[in-house]
């Protein structure tokens, strides 16, 4: 289970909806994830996690 939170986390911050970590683990806690903190919580994952929301976040408000 744990492998495929990590899995989804980085499948939902390339969907570029999600602006930053906070909003991520917040839909990974929605969708019944657990442990989600304790995860992503290492520095080589929730940077690489941070850098792919910002990279892929596309604004609703831009055309």
């Amino acid at each position: 289970m744990t492998t495929q939170t990590v899995e989804r986390a980085y499948a939902l911050a390339r969907s570029g909806q999600y602006r930053d970590l906070k909003s991520l683990k917040d839909r990974l806690k929605a969708d019944g994830c657990r442990a989600v903190d304790a995860l992503l919580a290492p520095r080589s994952i929730s940077g690489h996690l941070s850098a792919i929301c910002a990279a892929t976040f596309k604004d609703a408000l831009v055309d």
